[in-house]
Protein backbone atom coordinates (compact mmCIF):
# COMPACT_ATOMS: atom_id res chain seq x y z
CA UNK A 1 0.00 0.00 0.00
CA UNK A 2 1.36 3.41 -0.91
CA UNK A 3 2.06 6.14 1.65
CA UNK A 4 -0.50 8.40 -0.02
CA UNK A 5 -3.26 5.78 0.24
CA UNK A 6 -2.37 5.24 3.90
CA UNK A 7 -2.49 9.02 4.45
CA UNK A 8 -6.04 9.06 3.02
CA UNK A 9 -7.01 6.07 5.19
CA UNK A 10 -5.68 7.86 8.29
CA UNK A 11 -7.53 11.07 7.34
CA UNK A 12 -10.81 9.19 6.88
CA UNK A 13 -10.48 7.43 10.22
CA UNK A 14 -9.46 10.69 11.97
CA UNK A 15 -12.65 12.28 10.61
CA UNK A 16 -14.80 9.42 11.92
CA UNK A 17 -15.45 8.08 8.42
CA UNK A 18 -15.43 4.34 7.73
CA UNK A 19 -12.45 2.97 5.82
CA UNK A 20 -14.22 2.40 2.50
CA UNK A 21 -11.08 2.41 0.33
CA UNK A 22 -11.20 -0.12 -2.49
CA UNK A 23 -8.41 -1.01 -4.90
CA UNK A 24 -9.05 -1.44 -8.62
CA UNK A 25 -5.91 -2.79 -10.32
CA UNK A 26 -7.27 -1.84 -13.77
CA UNK A 27 -7.10 1.79 -12.68
CA UNK A 28 -9.41 4.67 -11.82
CA UNK A 29 -7.34 7.50 -13.33
CA UNK A 30 -10.24 9.18 -15.16
CA UNK A 31 -13.83 9.65 -14.01
CA UNK A 32 -14.99 7.20 -16.68
CA UNK A 33 -12.36 4.62 -15.64
CA UNK A 34 -13.50 4.96 -12.03
CA UNK A 35 -17.18 4.66 -12.93
CA UNK A 36 -16.46 1.55 -15.00
CA UNK A 37 -14.44 -0.01 -12.17
CA UNK A 38 -16.95 0.82 -9.43
CA UNK A 39 -20.05 0.09 -11.52
CA UNK A 40 -21.73 3.46 -11.06
CA UNK A 41 -22.76 6.41 -13.18
CA UNK A 42 -19.88 8.74 -14.11
CA UNK A 43 -21.74 11.59 -12.37
CA UNK A 44 -21.21 9.75 -9.04
CA UNK A 45 -17.44 10.06 -9.35
CA UNK A 46 -16.20 12.97 -7.23
CA UNK A 47 -13.22 13.95 -9.35
CA UNK A 48 -10.51 16.16 -7.93
CA UNK A 49 -9.31 19.07 -10.04
CA UNK A 50 -6.31 20.95 -8.65
CA UNK A 51 -5.95 24.58 -9.67
CA UNK A 52 -3.38 27.17 -8.82
CA UNK A 53 -4.17 30.67 -7.52
CA UNK A 54 -0.66 32.08 -7.31
CA UNK A 55 1.01 29.68 -4.85
CA UNK A 56 -2.33 28.78 -3.26
CA UNK A 57 -3.77 25.31 -3.85
CA UNK A 58 -7.40 25.22 -4.93
CA UNK A 59 -9.17 21.87 -5.04
CA UNK A 60 -12.44 21.52 -6.91
CA UNK A 61 -14.34 18.32 -6.22
CA UNK A 62 -16.60 17.98 -9.22
CA UNK A 63 -19.10 15.48 -10.52
CA UNK A 64 -17.42 13.22 -13.04
CA UNK A 65 -20.06 14.29 -15.57
CA UNK A 66 -19.13 17.99 -15.34
CA UNK A 67 -16.31 20.15 -16.62
CA UNK A 68 -15.05 22.79 -14.19
CA UNK A 69 -15.45 26.43 -15.20
CA UNK A 70 -12.25 28.11 -13.99
CA UNK A 71 -13.83 31.55 -14.48
CA UNK A 72 -16.43 30.66 -11.84
CA UNK A 73 -13.68 29.52 -9.48
CA UNK A 74 -11.77 32.77 -10.05
CA UNK A 75 -14.90 34.77 -9.16
CA UNK A 76 -15.45 32.69 -6.00
CA UNK A 77 -11.82 33.24 -4.96
CA UNK A 78 -11.56 36.83 -6.09
CA UNK A 79 -8.37 36.08 -7.99
CA UNK A 80 -7.32 34.34 -11.21
CA UNK A 81 -6.68 30.60 -11.29
CA UNK A 82 -4.86 28.39 -13.73
CA UNK A 83 -4.34 24.69 -14.27
CA UNK A 84 -1.63 23.10 -12.18
CA UNK A 85 1.08 20.91 -13.67
CA UNK A 86 1.66 17.39 -12.37
CA UNK A 87 4.90 18.10 -10.54
CA UNK A 88 3.39 21.06 -8.63
CA UNK A 89 0.29 19.00 -7.80
CA UNK A 90 2.43 16.23 -6.32
CA UNK A 91 4.65 18.67 -4.43
CA UNK A 92 1.81 20.61 -2.78
CA UNK A 93 -0.82 17.89 -2.26
CA UNK A 94 1.29 14.77 -1.86
CA UNK A 95 -0.75 13.05 -4.55
CA UNK A 96 -0.12 12.25 -8.21
CA UNK A 97 -2.68 13.40 -10.76
CA UNK A 98 -5.29 10.64 -11.03
CA UNK A 99 -5.11 9.92 -7.30
CA UNK A 100 -5.72 13.32 -5.69
CA UNK A 101 -8.02 12.71 -2.75
CA UNK A 102 -10.38 15.22 -1.14
CA UNK A 103 -8.69 14.40 2.21
CA UNK A 104 -5.16 13.74 3.42
CA UNK A 105 -3.39 16.66 1.75
CA UNK A 106 0.07 17.77 2.88
CA UNK A 107 -1.33 21.29 3.39
CA UNK A 108 -5.00 22.26 3.50
CA UNK A 109 -6.21 23.53 0.10
CA UNK A 110 -9.13 25.87 -0.49
CA UNK A 111 -11.92 23.49 -1.51
CA UNK A 112 -15.03 23.95 -3.64
CA UNK A 113 -17.54 21.13 -4.06
CA UNK A 114 -19.73 20.90 -7.15
CA UNK A 115 -23.35 21.57 -6.17
CA UNK A 116 -24.43 18.82 -8.59
CA UNK A 117 -22.76 16.21 -6.35
CA UNK A 118 -25.14 17.05 -3.51
CA UNK A 119 -28.00 15.22 -5.27
CA UNK A 120 -26.03 11.97 -5.61
CA UNK A 121 -25.53 9.21 -3.06
CA UNK A 122 -23.19 7.47 -2.86
CA UNK A 123 -20.22 9.13 -4.52
CA UNK A 124 -16.72 7.77 -5.03
CA UNK A 125 -13.53 9.81 -4.68
CA UNK A 126 -9.85 9.16 -5.32
CA UNK A 127 -8.03 7.65 -2.35
CA UNK A 128 -4.41 8.58 -2.96
CA UNK A 129 -3.51 6.60 -6.08
CA UNK A 130 -4.85 6.02 -9.59
CA UNK A 131 -6.02 2.56 -8.45
CA UNK A 132 -7.83 3.46 -5.19
CA UNK A 133 -11.17 5.11 -4.46
CA UNK A 134 -13.36 5.47 -1.39
CA UNK A 135 -17.13 5.47 -1.09
CA UNK A 136 -18.78 8.35 0.74
CA UNK A 137 -21.69 10.78 0.57
CA UNK A 138 -21.65 14.40 -0.56
CA UNK A 139 -22.63 15.49 2.94
CA UNK A 140 -19.61 13.64 4.35
CA UNK A 141 -17.35 15.27 1.75
CA UNK A 142 -18.51 18.69 2.88
CA UNK A 143 -18.11 17.77 6.54
CA UNK A 144 -14.64 16.22 6.17
CA UNK A 145 -13.17 18.85 3.86
CA UNK A 146 -14.88 22.03 5.00
CA UNK A 147 -15.42 22.65 1.29
CA UNK A 148 -17.78 25.29 -0.01
CA UNK A 149 -20.64 23.92 -2.13
CA UNK A 150 -20.88 26.03 -5.28
CA UNK A 151 -21.91 26.07 -8.92
CA UNK A 152 -18.57 25.19 -10.51
CA UNK A 153 -19.62 23.48 -13.72
CA UNK A 154 -19.09 24.78 -17.18
CA UNK A 155 -22.42 25.62 -18.78
CA UNK A 156 -22.49 24.06 -22.22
Amino acid sequence: MSDSVERVRAALVAQGHADTITAFPEGTRTAQDAANAVGCDVAQIAKSIVLRAGERVVLVIASGANRVDTKKIAVLLGQPVKSADGRWVRDVTGFAIGGVSPVGHLAAPRIFIDADLMALDPVWAAAGSPQHVFRTTPTELVRMTGGEVADVKENL
